[in-house]
């Protein structure tokens, strides 16, 4: 187990932006303190060395930890928890950290409805706004049970994950033209992520709303398009 003085060549975060998943692992490695390399990945001709660390999948995230890759940013964040214990992402009870574990599995299951509402129309689009309604509400309904994050006073691994579906929400339902995210309608949620902004070692590392939208809406142009 690390004593948490590692050196920054030592580990290596794999990514792209402004996805999402890169952005987990990042905050999880900020909020840890663990120095660390950024490397950024072009999707669209993926290098050799991403494909030699992530053969199965062939996408990002991937860390880089002395070497030895680790792939999937939930199951990296996890790793990142039990290599570096201090300022803990998971609780420390065992019932907690069941809840916290299915919290993350929930948002895992339903994310792929962010993708499927930026790069669809009609019908399709339909479904998946529907979807992200349904864990909108879910989460307002079940998931804070009034806590200024999911799990007290701190940011854990519920909020990051969370986080990666509707900060992000909020900038494609602009890009498409639909409101689906509203304070008025989901005033538990609107206060938790306004917390979770405000937290000075994410509010430093946040993607930037206008390059964010710039980017979803020239992604979604090319996306119908070839539909």
């Amino acid at each position: 187990m690390s004593d948490g003085s590692i050196m920054a060549d030592e580990v290596k975060l794999h990514g792209t932006w402004p996805s999402p998943f890169s952005y987990r692992v990042l905050w999880a490695l900020k909020l840890k303190g663990i120095p660390f390399e950024y490397v950024e990945e072009d999707l669209a001709n993926k290098r050799a060395l991403l494909l030699q660390y992530n053969p199965v999948h062939k996408k990002i995230p991937v860390l880089v930890h002395r070497g030895k890759p680790i792939c999937e940013s939930a199951v990296i964040i996890e790793y990142i928890e039990e290599i570096w214990p201090q300022n803990p992402l998971l609780p420390t009870d065992p019932y907690d950290r069941a809840q916290a574990r299915f919290w993350v599995k929930f948002v895992e299951d339903k994310s792929p409805a962010l993708g499927k509402m930026l790069r669809s129309t009609g019908q399709e689009q339909e479904k998946a706004m529907k979807e992200l309604l349904e864990i909108l509400e879910t989460a307002e309904q079940q998931g804070l049970g009034g806590q200024k994050f999911f799990h007290g006073d701190k940011v854990g691994i519920v909020d990051i994950a969370f986080v990666s579906i509707f900060y992000w929400l909020e900038v494609i339902q602009d890009v498409i033209g639909v409101k689906l995210y509203e304070p008025h309608k989901f005033p538990g949620l609107h206060s938790w992520i306004e917390n979770f902004k405000k937290v000075p070692i994410i509010q430093e590392n946040l993607p930037n709303y206008d390059d964010m939208f710039a980017h979803y809406k020239a992604r979604r142009e090319k996306l119908v398009a070839s539909a």
